[in-house]
C-alpha cells in the first residue's frame, strides 16, 4: 500500500491540503450535496443510507480532476470494461460530470495504514481496500510470477453500490501510478424478496442453505442463474422458482434424459444404438448441438449469465420437440434401424447438455454423464463436436432420475 502511494507522490498526483465535505462514517466515503437527502436525524447518503457528517480536516489529495478526460478516453478505448451496459452510461455520465480531486488521508483517527513520512494521517480505506487487489498478487515485485499471472485481473465483480471506486478511483490510482488496468468491473443488482426490500428488521433475508435443503444445490444455483438478467436487480418469489425447477429442469431437461435412458435400456439393449444415416431432422438437432459451447461461451464472457442458460434450455426445448417428431416409440416396430439413429441423435444431444450445463449444476450434469457411460476425461468441452461422440455399443447403467420434480408438502 505504502509502495503505491510513494509512486502516485513520486508521479505528482498527491498533494497535502485540506477537506470539507459530508463523510459517512458507515461506507467510508465521501458524498456531494446531490448524493444526499434528509433522514429521521439528518442528512444520509441516498444509495446506502447512512448518515453523513460535516468533516474538516488536513488532507492529502489524488488529483482525480486530472485524469477525467484519460479516463473518458479508456472508456471509449475499452467499451467492454463496465458491464452491465447501463452501468457503464452511469460511470461516464459521472466522469462527464466533473471528477474533483479526492481525498485520500485521514487524521481524526489512528487505525489503518500510516502516510509515509507523515504518521500522523492515515491512508483513506477505499485506496487501501482496492490496492490489495495487487499485492495479493506480489505488488510491488511486479516481476514476480504470481503478479504477471494474476494482473492485470480478468474481472472484478462488484455490488453496484461500490461501482464508482472500482471504475472511477481504481482505474485512475493504477495509471497514475504505471499500473495496468483490470480489464473488467461488472456491477451486479440486488435481490429483493417477494417485492420487499430484504433487512434484517423485516425478517426477510434469504437463507441460501435454507434453499438449498428445501429446492438442491444444482436448482438453487440454477434459478439464481437464470431467472433475472444478470447485473439488474432482481425479485425472489417462490413460486417462480418452484416453477423454474418443475417446468424447465423436471420437466424439460429431466424428463428428456430419462424418457431416452429408459427407452434405450428397454429398447437398444442398454448400450448406445449404432446410428445409421442421419436424415435432415437429426442432422438440425445435432448442428443446434454443437454450436451451443459457441453461444453460451459468448454470453458467459459478458456475464450474461441469463443469455447462457436460455441458450442451453432452448436446446433442451429442441430436443424434446424432435423426440416428440421423431417418436421412436413407433419406430420400434415399423423401422427398428431407424429408431436407432433417434435415440444416439438424442443421446449425443443430452451429452452436449450435460457437459454445458457443468458451470451451473456440477452435480447433476455429472450425474447425467455417468448414465452416458462419458468418463470424467472426456467431460471438457474441448469434447463436444465430432470429438467425443458416443460410441455404438458402449453398455449403459440403469437410468435414475436427476431432476425429480418439486411437490410442497401440505401443511
Amino acid at each position: 500500500m505504502q509502495a503505491l502511494w510513494t509512486k502516485l507522490l513520486e508521479a505528482g498526483d498527491i498533494y497535502l491540503g485540506h477537506y470539507e465535505g459530508w463523510y459517512a462514517v458507515r461506507d467510508e466515503a465521501f458524498y456531494q450535496e446531490d448524493e444526499l437527502e434528509d433522514g429521521p436525524n439528518g442528512k444520509i447518503a441516498k444509495t446506502s443510507g447512512a448518515p453523513v457528517e460535516w468533516v474538516k480536516e488536513p488532507s492529502y489529495f489524488f488529483r482525480l480532476s486530472a485524469w477525467e478526460e484519460r479516463l473518458l478516453q479508456f472508456y471509449d478505448a475499452h467499451p467492454g470494461f463496465i458491464l452491465p451496459s447501463s452501468r457503464r452510461n452511469e460511470v461516464v455520465s459521472f466522469v462527464k460530470g466533473g471528477l474533483k480531486d479526492l481525498s485520500v488521508s485521514r487524521t481524526t483517527f489512528k487505525w489503518g495504514v500510516p502516510v509515509p513520512n507523515d504518521p500522523a494521517h492515515i491512508m483513506y480505506v477505499w485506496l487501501d481496500a482496492l490496492t490489495n487487489y495487487i499485492t495479493a498478487a506480489g505488488f510491488p515485485d511486479t516481476n514476480s510470477e504470481t503478479y504477471r499471472r494474476f494482473w492485470p485481473a480478468d474481472l472484478h465483480m462488484v455490488g453496484k453500490d461500490i461501482l464508482r471506486f472500482h471504475a472511477v478511483y481504481w482505474p485512475a490510482f493504477l495509471m497514475a501510478a504505471g499500473l495496468d488496468v483490470h480489464h473488467r468491473v461488472f456491477a451486479h443488482g440486488w435481490w429483493t424478496n417477494e417485492g420487499q426490500k430484504i433487512s434484517k428488521s423485516l425478517g426477510n433475508v434469504i437463507d441460501p442453505l435454507h434453499l438449498i435443503d428445501t429446492f438442491g444445490l444444482d436448482q438453487t444455483r440454477y434459478f439464481l442463474m437464470r431467472e433475472v438478467p444478470f447485473g439488474n436487480d432482481g425479485d425472489f418469489r417462490r413460486d417462480a422458482m418452484i416453477n423454474r425447477i418443475n417446468n424447465e429442469l423436471a420437466n424439460g431437461m429431466g424428463n428428456l434424459a430419462q424418457r431416452t435412458l429408459s427407452f434405450v435400456a428397454k429398447n437398444a439393449g442398454a448400450s448406445v444404438p449404432q446410428p445409421g444415416p442421419l436424415d435432415p431432422l437429426d442432422e438440425a438437432l445435432l448442428a443446434r448441438a454443437d454450436s451451443l459451447l459457441p453461444q453460451m461461451r459468448a454470453a458467459f464472457d459478458e456475464q450474461a449469465l441469463h443469455v447462457a442458460l436460455q441458450a442451453w434450455f432452448d436446446l433442451v426445448d429442441a430436443a424434446n420437440k424432435y423426440i416428440d417428431v421423431a417418436a421412436p416409440w413407433t419406430l420400434r416396430k415399423t423401422d427398428p434401424a431407424r429408431m436407432n439413429t433417434v435415440l444416439w441423435t438424442l443421446l449425443e444431444t443430452i451429452r452436449h447438455l450435460a457437459i454445458l450445463a457443468q458451470p451451473a449444476m456440477p452435480d447433476a450434469a455429472a450425474r447425467l454423464l455417468d448414465q452416458l457411460g462419458v468418463s470424467e476425461a472426456a467431460r471438457g468441452f474441448a469434447q463436444l463436436g465430432e470429438m467425443g461422440r458416443l460410441r455404438a455399443g458402449m453398455p449403459l447403467p440403469s437410468p435414475q432420475g436427476v431432476f425429480p420434480r418439486y411437490v410442497e408438502e401440505k401443511a
